[in-house]
């Protein structure tokens, strides 16, 4: 008989339905493949928030390890006529201040014409400017130039020296020109054209010299041709704002120092909660964390407690421990800052507690400590590289295995499809006998008249 094309026809049996009931039983082993790879994936995640939170960790501790932290100095302005920032040549002091006058940047217009969009140069020239320290800057002005034209080739000029917008006065256009510098040296003074004039300077009234900033610095009488005034005090810029009256006091950066140790602090216990939501355990609904029982978050939290309660090796009565800059760890593994304390080491103690913190000579310090620490298991082969990596060659794995069992359940189906069709046309054959011979019986019966 000839091949049977589809399971079922020749025995009337749903085969194929059966088939895949039973393809979809031998795809249920590969579920707990799946359910692992989903794991390990899911480890990998938390691992990088972990990784993440060591980081932040890391980057506070290495603030704290920099010894230019405590030797910061910040500028404590009363008064209003200045600003003041200091950098690290600055020297601790107390400055009065008294702006005189401030640098200002000379003004010139020129006569007045009726229409600044006219043509106001028949041929191509040179416009030159002259200034207060004697010299000069050329630009090029193009023919059939208006007044318009002129403002533009100036302003694109960087060199010129000068700015240029056009005012009406009322009746006609003028060119305002502006030094683009401050102080005398760089005042606008007069200008004149190559050809013949289209216009000439109006300095009868418009003519504005510009100044420079006069100043006195503890009795000191200083003169800048800019507001920003450097050397005065040596570390220290002076922005120049109004005139008037101030007191620049500079000091030690207390306020950085204390921000740094806060963050310290806080990044630290942000580690610790990120730990404890990666390995905690509902006991209501019995949901674990990814990390639940984890011996890589235990290396880290052993390894950070170990750094943290240990004391820094000192000469002399310098700090020694965590609790004497007013940090302490608590039973729960965080740890709390006592701001009252931390304050009063700030202020009376900076020397103590920068060696404490970013450590001297051979010392690395805390900071250096817990930053060594944490770049040992953030390496290569470090803690949680390690189980990161782990986690990548057991999902390799198990996707080896996935395949192999896919190919087997592949095999499995395949021989099951041959054993229907077999089945499938073996009943076949017996229902055509069936067929044959119930109707040589009917034959039978007809003839014997039954």
């Amino acid at each position: 008989m000839g091949a049977i094309s589809s399971l079922g026809i020749g025995s009337g049996l749903d085969l194929n339905g059966l088939l895949d009931q039973l393809e979809d039983a031998e795809r249920e082993k590969l579920v707990p493949i799946e359910q692992q790879v989903e794991t390990e994936n899911t480890k990998i995640s938390a691992y990088g928030q972990l990784e993440s939170a060591l980081s932040e960790f890391q980057d506070s501790a290495s603030a704290l390890a920099d010894g230019s932290l405590f030797e910061s100095l910040s500028t404590n302005v009363s008064g209003e006529s200045v600003g003041a920032a200091a950098d690290e040549t600055a020297m601790p002091g107390s400055y009065n201040i008294t702006v005189d006058t401030l640098a200002t940047r000379g003004t010139l217009a020129s006569e007045g014409v009726d229409d600044a969009e006219a043509a106001l140069t028949t041929a191509a020239q040179d416009m030159t400017f002259a200034f207060g320290d004697g010299s000069e800057t050329t630009v090029a002005i193009a023919a059939d130039s208006s007044m318009e034209d002129i403002r533009d080739a100036i302003n694109a000029d960087e060199n010129a020296g000068v700015n240029a917008t056009i005012i009406n006065d009322g009746t006609q256009d003028r060119l305002a020109l502006s030094s683009r510098e401050t102080g005398a040296d760089a005042s606008i003074s007069n200008f004149s054209f190559s050809d013949a004039a289209p216009f000439a300077a109006d300095t009868a009234n418009t003519l504005q010299d510009g100044t420079d900033a006069a100043l006195n610095v503890n009795g000191i009488d200083i003169t800048s041709p800019t507001n920003q005034v450097e050397g005065a005090i040596q570390g220290v810029t002076l922005n120049l704002q109004s005139e008037g009256d101030s007191t620049v006091a500079v000091e030690q950066d207390t306020l950085a120092v204390r921000e740094a140790v806060t963050s310290f602090v806080d990044s630290y216990n942000a580690l610790k909660e990120s730990t404890g939501e990666l390995t905690n355990f509902n006991q209501e609904t019995g949901q674990a964390g990814p990390l639940n029982g984890d011996s890589t978050v235990r290396t880290v939290e052993s390894r950070m407690r170990s750094v943290l309660s240990g004391d820094v090796a000192q000469e002399g009565d310098g700090f020694s421990m965590l609790s004497q800059v007013g940090i302490s760890l608590e039973v729960d593994g965080t740890l709390s800052l006592d701001n009252d304390k931390l304050n009063d080491v700030v202020a009376n103690d900076q020397q103590a507690l920068s060696e404490f913190f970013a450590g001297s000579g051979d010392n690395p310090g805390l900071a250096g400590q817990v930053n060594t620490a944490v770049e040992q298991m953030l390496s290569s082969n470090g803690t949680v590289s390690g189980a990161i990596s782990g986690s990548e060659s057991r999902i390799e794995s198990l996707g080896d295995r996935y395949t192999s069992m896919e190919q087997s359940i592949g095999q499995t189906i395949d021989r099951y499809r041959t054993q229907f069709g077999q089945l499938d046309g073996m009943i076949a054959e017996m229902n055509q006998t069936s067929n044959y011979l119930t109707q040589q019986f009917d034959s039978l019966d007809a003839q014997l008249g039954r």
